[in-house]
């Protein structure tokens, strides 16, 4: 049996598969889709961007996933200061349909319907959990330093029974824009809340010169390596149904450079606190 230690140095590099890049605005959605260059069945995630990002800012995320055999796409739509999380919501749940109803590729590409995730950053991790709710297909969620959104996430993550992933910085936990603890203690079916060593909650966001202006801070290697790692570990395990990777959706693995924090109580606060520009999201 292969230990956790390996498996996270393997998948701390690119996939085996060869990757294509498409753009989902030809079938009527703003976004981008990437693709292994071959494969049927294959399991697929809609991943939304955080607060001022794209999907730009997640393409060596989006990318490697695919190189890992899953189909990554993100609609490119609520990148304004106000947006609207159902709107992200909606557009995620579009980014599904495209990627089951729609021969991807030249046409040596498909996906498994059974096979489907939902991810996220920032508010773009709350706008799945609200998609979640909308689509009993989806099969996992991935919420990666979520961030609140309106409709509290929480309120639809208390009806999902299906396995969730939750990171985040391990300063954060406590304060109004996370609501990681929240959403991991309102969560019906299993739960996986890991904190990532020395992170902050827009570490994974790529190519941010403009969004620094605006006090983010800079990109943090090391922080987007661990959380796309665990994101693979965690959709291989699940969705794409590796029984190889089930530690990656197990609370109690000791996975080096993370940590599972104790029972934190939410902080109504942060529950009840919905900045349109979340600095998580």
């Amino acid at each position: 049996m292969t230990s956790v230690k390996s498996l996270l140095a393997r998948l701390s590099l690119r996939g085996p598969h060869r990757v294509q890049r498409g753009n989902l605005a030809l079938a009527g959605q703003p976004g981008v889709v990437y693709t292994p260059a071959e494969g049927f069945g294959l399991p697929a995630v809609a991943f939304g961007h955080g607060w001022l990002a794209g999907a730009a800012n997640y393409a060596q995320l989006l990318d490697y996933l695919a190189s890992w055999g899953i189909v990554a796409a993100a609609p490119d739509t609520e990148r304004g200061p106000v947006p609207s999380h159902t709107g992200l919501a909606t557009d995620l749940c579009t980014t599904l349909d495209i990627c089951t109803k729609i021969r991807l590729g030249t046409g040596s590409i498909s996906v498994h319907p059974e096979k489907l995730a939902l991810a996220g950053h920032g508010m773009g991790a709350g706008a799945a959990v609200l998609a979640a709710g909308r689509r009993p297909d989806v099969q996992a969620v991935g919420a990666l330093f979520p961030a609140p959104t309106a409709p509290p996430a929480e309120s639809v993550a208390a009806g999902l029974k299906i396995p969730a992933l939750i990171l985040a910085a391990p300063g954060e936990l406590g304060g109004l824009e996370s609501n990681a603890a929240a959403l991991n203690q309102a969560w019906q079916g299993p739960t996986v809340l890991r904190t990532i060593d020395k992170s902050s909650s827009n570490g994974i966001v790529e190519g941010r010169r403009t969004l620094a202006l605006l006090g983010f801070g800079r990109s943090e290697p090391r922080t987007a390596r661990t959380t796309r790692a665990l994101l693979a570990g965690f959709l291989l395990g699940s969705i794409a149904g590796d029984p190889e990777y089930r530690p990656f959706l197990d609370p109690a693995a000791t996975i080096p450079r993370t940590a599972v924090p104790s029972a934190t109580p939410p902080d109504p606060a942060a529950s009840a606190a919905v900045p349109g520009h979340a600095a998580a999201g």
